[in-house]
C-alpha cells in the first residue's frame, strides 16, 4: 500500500501544470521603445530585440502579439515563430522570452514608401490592458533636430545669440519639441522643414509633439523667395495625407520673442499655423497658412504686421488677435470657409474663465487693416469685439479702409461701418477664380479689382506680381489678365 501511495505521489507531481491565460496575467517588457537608430544611406536592413517577461509563479499563454500595421516595415519573430501576428505565446513561471524585430529601409524610395521617421507598434494581448511596444526607425539620410532620440522630448536649441542656418542640402526634420533660446535660427530660401507630430507623454503631461518653441531671446528668420519658398509641414508625404490638418503642432514666439520674420513661406497641415505670445512681434509678408486644425495665426497682446498673406482651409479663425496688442494687416485674403469661427477676431481682452464670468483682464488693442479681403461661408466673418463698448477709445484703436468685408447684418456696428470705402460682399458677389480647388487669384468679374489704396512700401503682390500704381487691387493677388 505505501508502496502505491508513493506512486501516485510521484506521479502527480510529474503532471504538467496547465498555461495560464486569464485576463489578469502580470507581463513586463525590456523596453517600451525599440529604436533602430543606424540611418541608412543605401538599402540595408537591422535588428533589434526586447523580452517579454512573465511575472507569474506558473506558466502563461499569452493570446497575440501583433504589428499594428500589418508589417508594412517591421517584421518579427517570437520564440522562433515569424509573422506579422503570433498567437497563444508560452512563457514559463519567471521565465522570459525574446522578440526580435526586424526593418529594411530603401531611401532612395519616394518619401511615400520610405518616410523619414518609420513608425510601427508591437502590441501584446496583457489580459486586462495591452501592452504596447514603439518601434522607430529612420528611413532616409536626414537632419534630425535635436537628433534621432527626441521624440515625446523637449530640447534647447542655444548658440550664444549667433546664428543657425539650416542650409545642409539634406532635409531637416523637428522630432519633438525643438526651444530655441540665445539663437537665431536661420531658413534660407528653398528650405524644406519636415515636423514629425504626435501625441507625447512626458512627465505625467500630455502634449501635442512636433513644435518649433522660439523662447525670449530666440528668433526666426525665414527668408523664402518667390521661386522658392520655406516649406513647412508634416513628415507624412503619402498623398492621402497631402491634405491633412492637425499632423504637427505648429510654430510659437512666446512672450518676448522679437524681430521674428517669416517672409515667402508655406505653413501648412498643422494644429495652429503661427503663434505669437505677449509682447513677441512678427513680420510676416508673402506667406500662406493653411490646412489647419485651428486657428491659421494668433497674436495674443503681440505685435504683428501682415503684408500679402493667404488664410485658408483654416479649423478656427484665421486670424485671432485677443488681449490688445498691436497689429497691421495689409493686403491679406482671408478665405474662411468649411468652418463655424469667424475669419478675423480682434479683442482688447480675455477671461480668466470660459463663460467670461469671473474675472476679466483688458489691454490696449491698435488694429490697422487696410486693402484686405475677410469672407467666408459665415454671416459675420469680422469680429471687433471691444469690452468697453467704444467708451474708452484709447484702448480700441482701430482704423479700417478698403477692405472687402462680409458681415450679413452687422454692417451698422460702428467699427465696421466706418470702414473707409470699405465693400461689404454680398451673396451674388464674385471674388476669387474657383474656392472648390483652393484657387484665390481674383476672378476677372471680381469686385477686389481696383479697389485698393496704393501702399509706398508694397509694390508687388504674394507671388511678386506688380501692383497698379494708382489703382491696386484688394487682397494678397493682383488680378493678371
Amino acid at each position: 500500500m505505501l508502496g502505491m501511495i508513493s506512486g501516485l505521489v510521484w506521479f502527480s507531481s510529474c503532471e504538467r501544470e496547465e498555461p495560464y491565460s486569464g485576463s489578469d496575467i502580470k507581463i513586463d517588457v525590456s523596453v517600451d521603445t525599440l529604436r533602430f537608430d543606424t540611418v541608412f544611406t543605401t538599402i540595408g536592413s537591422a535588428t533589434r530585440s526586447i523580452k517579454v517577461y512573465n511575472l507569474e509563479d506558473r506558466p502563461i499563454t499569452i493570446s497575440g502579439m501583433r504589428l499594428s500595421d500589418e508589417g508594412r516595415f517591421f517584421r518579427m519573430n517570437v520564440d522562433g515563430t515569424s509573422g506579422s501576428e503570433v498567437k497563444d505565446v508560452l512563457i514559463q513561471p519567471n521565465d522570459s522570452i525574446y522578440i526580435f524585430a526586424e526593418v529594411t529601409v530603401d531611401p532612395d524610395l519616394p518619401l511615400s514608401f520610405s518616410p523619414f521617421i518609420i513608425e510601427e507598434q508591437l502590441i501584446i494581448d496583457g489580459g486586462e490592458r495591452e501592452v504596447i511596444v514603439h518601434l522607430e526607425a529612420w528611413g532616409q539620410n536626414a537632419n534630425y533636430l535635436p537628433s534621432k532620440q527626441s521624440g515625446g522630448t523637449i530640447n534647447l536649441l542655444s548658440c550664444n545669440l549667433q546664428d543657425i542656418v539650416l542650409d545642409d542640402p539634406k532635409p531637416y526634420v523637428i522630432y519633438g519639441v525643438l526651444a530655441i533660446d540665445s539663437c537665431t535660427l536661420v531658413i534660407p530660401a528653398g528650405a524644406h522643414i519636415y515636423v514629425h507630430g504626435g501625441i507625447a507623454r512626458n512627465d505625467g503631461s500630455i502634449y501635442n509633439d512636433g513644435l518649433l518653441l522660439f523662447l525670449k531671446d530666440g528668433k526666426m528668420r525665414a527668408e523664402g523667395n518667390v521661386d522658392n519658398p520655406v516649406i513647412f509641414e508634416g513628415d507624412r508625404l503619402e498623398p492621402s495625407f497631402s491634405d491633412v490638418a492637425g499632423q504637427w503642432a505648429g510654430i510659437r514666439f512666446l512672450a518676448e520673442s522679437s524681430e521674428n520674420v517669416i517672409r515667402h513661406t508655406v505653413v501648412k497641415n498643422s494644429i495652429i499655423g503661427v503663434r505669437v505670445d505677449s509682447l513677441a512681434s512678427l513680420n510676416i509678408s508673402e506667406s500662406m497658412i493653411f490646412n489647419t486644425s485651428s486657428s491659421g495665426l494668433i497674436g495674443y497682446n503681440a505685435t504683428i504686421k501682415a503684408t500679402n498673406c493667404l488664410f485658408y482651409n483654416n479649423g478656427g479663425s484665421s486670424i485671432q488677435c485677443i488681449y490688445g496688442g498691436d497689429y497691421d494687416i495689409r493686403y491679406c485674403t482671408i478665405a474662411n470657409y468649411n468652418n463655424q469661427s469667424q475669419g478675423l477676431v480682434m479683442t482688447n481682452y480675455r477671461c480668466s474663465d470660459a463663460q467670461c464670468l469671473e474675472e476679466i483682464f483688458v489691454l490696449p488693442l491698435k488694429t490697422r487693416v487696410t486693402n484686405s479681403i475677410i469672407d467666408g461661408n459665415g454671416e459675420e466673418e469680422f469680429i471687433l469685439d471691444d469690452i468697453y463698448n467704444g467708451e474708452e477709445p484709447d484702448e480700441f484703436d482701430i482704423s479700417l479702409a478698403h477692405n472687402i468685408i462680409k458681415s450679413d447684418s452687422n454692417i451698422d456696428i460702428d467699427y465696421l461701418a466706418a470702414c473707409d470705402q470699405c465693400i461689404f460682399k454680398q451673396f451674388t458677389d464674385t471674388l476669387f477664380v474657383d474656392l472648390s480647388e483652393a484657387n484665390f487669384k481674383l476672378d476677372t468679374n471680381s469686385i477686389a479689382e481696383q479697389k485698393a489704396i496704393p501702399i509706398t512700401d508694397v509694390l508687388t503682390d504674394i507671388i511678386g506680381t506688380l501692383r497698379d500704381f494708382n489703382n491696386p487691387d484688394i487682397g494678397c493677388y493682383e488680378f493678371q489678365e
